[in-house]
């Protein structure tokens, strides 16, 4: 009888290393894609920075050509403002609002672009539009990867028993990095 009672024994222990290997194994693995999710979300902020260091430049080239349409570059300087604030805060969705906000003061620059043929023509114009759209690329692929990232942990989160894991480590589903529906329509080519 005492044999049996140490085989009883034995299968429980077994059973409960198993669930305690289990749980640090899931959590471990949530912890991991937790880092990957912060790094490419940094990488998103490096190049929103990035871009809000060359807007100046772009708007002083402008300035140069199209000193009368002030209320341009107010819009663009507070919409900078606003996306620094809210990249300090680290808040996913304020970022969004203002960064789409920043899309479309910039999208109103480069209308003023096209009334100044001149400025189209000037290199220093021409090297900080290229520097702009190769951000804007870098950007692109920063928001990939960090959505890759939200869609892998939140899939892993809402599994089960993934979910029971996560509940009790405090690890929550991530945000997307998603576009206004402003930026979703095709743009309008005029010749």
């Amino acid at each position: 009888m005492k044999q049996f009672g140490f085989v009883i024994l034995a299968i429980v222990i077994l059973v409960i290393i198993g669930i305690a290997s289990f749980f640090v194994g899931t959590y471990n693995k949530l912890q991991v894609m937790d880092e990957s999710v912060s790094a490419n979300w940094a990488q998103v902020e490096n190049q929103l920075k990035r871009r809000n260091d060359l807007i100046p430049n772009l708007v002083n080239t402008v300035k140069g050509y199209a000193a009368h349409e002030n209320e341009i570059f107010t819009n663009i300087a507070e919409a900078r403002a606003k996306l620094s604030g809210a990249m300090g805060a680290n808040d996913v969705k304020a970022v969004q609002n203002s960064a789409n906000e920043l899309n479309s003061a910039l999208g109103r620059l480069l209308v003023v672009v096209e009334n100044y043929p001149n400025l189209k023509a000037d290199k220093s114009f021409i090297g900080l539009q290229d520097e702009l759209a190769g951000t804007e690329n870098r950007l692109s692929v920063a928001r990939r990867d960090y959505n890759e990232s939200v869609k892998s942990i939140n899939a892993l989160i809402r599994t089960f028993p993934t979910s029971l894991v996560a509940g009790l480590t405090g690890i929550k589903q991530r945000e997307y990095f998603e576009i206004s529906e402003a930026e979703k329509a095709a743009p309008r080519v005029e010749f």
